[in-house]
């Protein structure tokens, strides 16, 4: 009996070590798994920031990349040059009605050009305002003039090399500044607009004392010794000194004028900005941007809806 428990514990002490060596054996594996660091959890993209929001964008959007813009400046300027041929028949014909005074007919004929919209286009500079969400300032304008890469609008040279093949003097009549004109020259000059020879054509505002935002003084001055012809804007100060009035003030100038536009007036389109935007809140600069959104939300002529 004492041996048959000899014999069974001695296959039960072989049968224990056996385990214990398995065991040994497993354990640094078992440790290593345990030990092994989790992977990282995949990381979830963040989502891009959404574009700013900016009441320039469709505006930009039409001047920069819609056939219709460039049919529109096209069909402007083709009628300018339609209206200049009568002009320079008819003795009488002027586009400075204020401003020409006197026995103007025998006067040597001329032309008065804006520059900004009306025959250079900068939406470039409009576009960068749309993608940053920030607005005008005449820092990063000033650094926009100076890049000198603003572009013809379409039929602008055109025009403005027909009118010099008349004989007929061009004026730029500009609310660029006299220290922007250099560059604004050179813009000019880089395309082959004709830039009067001895005559000074660049007409930009504070060149002189009185020449200010309005441009009723820089008509005048022409008007002294030239018969001006027509006249091509953008915006209604480029054609009126009452362009900051109130809207109601602003359509009755217009209607004053009526028999103007299209005949010695010719606007060019332009939806990005002008006192047209500024006309709702008063042309009050000093405002938020909010509050000016506001004004101009409050002004829309809305369908109820259904």
């Amino acid at each position: 009996m004492i041996g048959a428990m000899g014999h069974h514990s001695r296959r039960a002490w072989l049968v224990l070590m056996i385990l214990v060596v398995a065991l040994g054996c497993a354990g640094p594996q078992i440790a290593q798994q345990a030990a092994a660091p989790q992977p990282a959890p995949t990381a979830q993209q963040v989502p891009a920031p959404e574009a700013p929001a900016s009441d320039l964008l469709n505006a930009v959007l039409w001047m920069q990349r819609s056939v219709e813009y460039k049919a529109s400046a096209l069909t402007a300027f083709a009628l300018a040059r339609i209206r200049l041929d009568q002009a320079l028949e008819d003795r009488s014909w002027t586009a400075a009605p204020k401003e020409q005074t006197g026995a103007y007919q025998s006067l040597p004929p001329a032309v008065i050009l804006d520059i900004d919209e009306s025959i250079l286009d900068n939406s470039g500079y409009q576009a960068w305002m749309t993608l940053k969400g920030t607005s005008f300032d005449p820092k990063t304008w000033n650094a926009y003039v100076n890049t000198v890469t603003s572009q013809p609008i379409p039929g602008a040279l055109e025009f403005a090399k027909y009118a010099d093949s008349k004989g007929v003097k061009v004026f730029y009549v500009s609310n660029r500044t006299a220290e922007e004109e250099p560059a604004t020259r050179k813009n000019l000059e880089k395309f082959g607009f004709p830039m009067g020879g001895a005559v000074d054509t660049m007409l930009m505002t504070r060149k002189q004392p009185d020449w200010g935002s309005a441009k009723g003084t820089r008509r005048a001055h022409v008007a002294r010794s030239y018969r001006i012809l027509i006249n091509v804007g953008d915006n209604f100060g480029d054609f009126v000194d009452e362009f900051r009035g109130t809207e109601g003030e602003r359509l009755k100038v217009m209607e004053e004028h009526k028999a103007r536009w299209g005949r010695e007036w010719i606007m060019i389109a332009n939806p990005s900005y002008g006192s047209f935007e500024s006309a709702p809140y008063r042309h009050d600069f000093k405002l938020s941007e909010a509050e000016k959104r506001k004004l101009k939300r409050a002004v829309l002529d809305a369908w109820p809806g259904p």
